[in-house]
């Protein structure tokens, strides 16, 4: 599971389910857009246009999956009622991962619930190489001998585990900034897959948009 806001998709996050997928060796990366973010403002963009632009953004790339459970849930949409659902379609022994960026994993303990999140699965945080903050206080108790540190030993068991990953490839892309590419009237070639693109000028989305509040904390 990869959620977010996807506000919106740009090749950083696709590349990273890509590579998540390869390094753990899942069956699939499911990316699931936010339908109710808990934890920052709702986005500017309609919660179907965001699904609309994560399905075209996929496209038939092996092994990425645009689900859509979030936006079938009434209220906020938060990440352990998510894993809830996963856990129940795939049954006790299947090997479940919440993949997060390293700046939600800093403030995990004040999502709802989040032992719920290791009764349900494994988190595996996508390293910043540039970010050594320490750990919350808070944080430590959570984590506490849960922590692996190969891939190996995190699919020993269904759920549970934490393990620290530092991807093959960082891309320097953000949302926010894209946002502000397309309110300002910039280029964001490159920066998106070209039918996200197509899609954001087709609609005319983004526009005065600005520096709206970015990242995909859950």
């Amino acid at each position: 599971m990869l959620g977010g806001t996807f506000d919106p998709v740009h090749l950083g996050h696709l590349r990273s389910a890509v590579e998540l997928r390869e390094v753990l060796g899942l069956d699939r990366v499911h990316m699931i857009p936010a339908h109710v973010p808990p934890h920052r403002a709702a986005p500017g963009v309609s919660s179907a246009e965001r699904l609309a632009m994560l399905r075209l953004g996929i496209g038939e790339t092996p092994g990425l999956v645009a689900d859509d459970r979030e936006l079938r849930r009434q209220g906020p949409s938060y990440s352990v009622d998510t894993l809830a659902s996963l856990r129940a379609e795939l049954g006790t022994r299947a090997r479940l991962i919440m993949a997060v960026g390293h700046d939600a994993f800093l403030r995990l303990a004040e999502w709802r619930d989040p032992e719920g999140l290791f009764t349900q699965a494994h988190v595996v945080v996508i390293e910043r190489p540039d970010h050594q903050a320490p750990l919350p206080a808070t944080l430590r108790p959570l984590l506490a001998g849960r922590e692996v540190t190969s891939v190996a030993a995190l699919m020993a068991a269904p759920r549970g585990g934490l393990l620290r990953l530092a991807l093959p490839t960082r891309l320097a892309i953000s949302a926010t900034g894209i946002r502000r590419r397309l309110a300002e009237g910039r280029s964001v070639h490159y920066l998106l897959p070209e039918a996200v693109r197509r899609h954001i000028e087709s609609r005319d989305l983004y526009r005065g948009d600005g520096a709206a509040p970015g990242g995909e904390t859950r």
